[in-house]
């Protein structure tokens, strides 16, 4: 569904977030040749719909028939079907970089953070490191050359994963040398092992080495909502679903503060992405209320101090109390993204942020849509 392209008013606006759409065969020509027969694919079953393949398995997580919708920003009709394909469903700007810009002329958007789609999907239902690891190294190459040639302007961000945390490390060096400025990992661990942990510092001590952040980006994950504690029901699971994710996401947030990570790490930049930011104000003063009560040892900064110094949060154009948290916490820590092009998001941000930035002070408004992650991926 076409809908119309409007101009956003100020100028010097980034896109904290955006996304793209890979090709379906990025795996199979990214991929080492050892890797080759296990490439992520996208296959149609006996019934006419497509669905993802992991490892040489159908995806379990992934609803057959609907990856047509994973472009479907401003579309009416949201059900699956056979007819409707990924590779025939992909929205202007968002699987060519010549369109991407184009678009991005056309809002006045100055620059883009880029990140996956189908990468979002597979990891939740994949435990190996190897493979993992090399899927993301498909990804990395690929994104790179997609971004190449932008003259700056498509930031290209690496996938990496927690399952190997050495692996990473040595791959995200290997990315920033192709042209990557920041990495991202999934909110959760096939095992167990919280990101803040020690386990992962070889990964956070090679992004402090090379002065690049890293941010948690909502993936599927393979925990549903309050598992262990509520059965929730189908008809409001997708509800559920979308504040049990925000939650893990804020547990992940915490263990980098609580478990000494910022301490250990004093030059790490954190990034919070895709779950709003207007939230983080109460959070910040709930654990700064708990460190004052229980007088808690062995932290020499509050948590408003840890976010304040190097953490920093994309808020959605939609939000209506989050101009009263960025007053609250001080406006250098937070921006704002498209999510363009998926379904989740409306495609009327241009509309939504005029009003968003409206009750902020100039200088703030100007950190807020650009000047922030300009300084925090140092991008010209």
């Amino acid at each position: 569904m076409a809908y119309e392209i409007k101009k956003f008013p100020y100028d010097g606006t980034v896109d904290a977030d955006g996304h793209i759409l890979e090709p379906v065969d990025l795996w199979e020509n990214y991929l080492e040749d050892k890797y080759k027969n296990r490439a992520l694919r996208i296959k149609v079953d006996n019934d006419g719909f497509e669905y993802l393949e992991i490892n040489g398995k159908p995806s379990k997580r992934s609803v057959r028939g609907s990856l047509g919708l994973l472009g479907a920003m401003g579309e009416e009709d949201m059900r699956p079907r056979p007819d409707r394909r990924y590779s025939e469903n992909m929205p202007f700007g968002s699987s060519n970089p010549q369109e991407r810009l184009s678009l991005m002329d056309q809002e006045n958007l100055s620059h883009c953070l880029l990140y996956p789609t189908i990468g979002l999907l597979w990891e939740c239902e994949l435990d190996d490191p190897e493979i993992s690891l090399a899927y993301a190294r498909a990804y990395n190459r690929w994104i790179a050359e997609f971004c190449k040639d932008s003259g700056g302007r498509l930031i290209p961000i690496a996938q990496l994963t927690l399952l190997d945390p050495e692996g990473s490390a040595a791959e995200l060096e290997r990315a920033v040398k192709e042209g990557c400025q920041g990495a991202w990992i999934n909110p959760f661990n096939h095992k167990g092992i919280i990101h803040g942990a020690e386990e992962h510092d070889i990964l956070h001590a090679k992004c402090q080495e090379l002065d690049v952040p890293i941010a948690i980006h909502p993936t599927f994950i393979p925990h549903g909502a309050a598992d262990g504690i509520f059965n929730w029901p189908r008809q409001g699971r997708a509800w559920g679903e979308m504040i049990w994710l925000r939650s893990v996401v804020q547990q992940v947030v915490i263990s980098y503060m609580a478990l000494g990570t910022l301490d250990r790490f004093p030059n790490l930049k954190l990034g919070i992405l895709e779950v709003g930011c207007g939230w983080i104000g109460a959070m910040l003063d709930r654990l700064d209320a708990y460190t004052d009560a229980m007088n808690a040892v062995g932290k020499r900064r509050s948590a408003s101090d840890y976010f304040r110094e190097q953490c920093f949060i994309s808020g959605d154009p939609d939000e209506t109390t989050a101009p009263h948290t960025i007053a609250h916490v001080g406006a250098d820590n937070f921006m704002w993204a498209t999510d363009y092009p998926h379904p989740d998001h409306p495609h009327t941000w241009v509309d939504a942020l005029t009003n968003f930035v409206e009750p902020l002070s100039a200088d703030d408004r100007q950190k807020f849509l650009g000047e922030n992650v300009k300084r925090i991926y140092k991008l010209t």
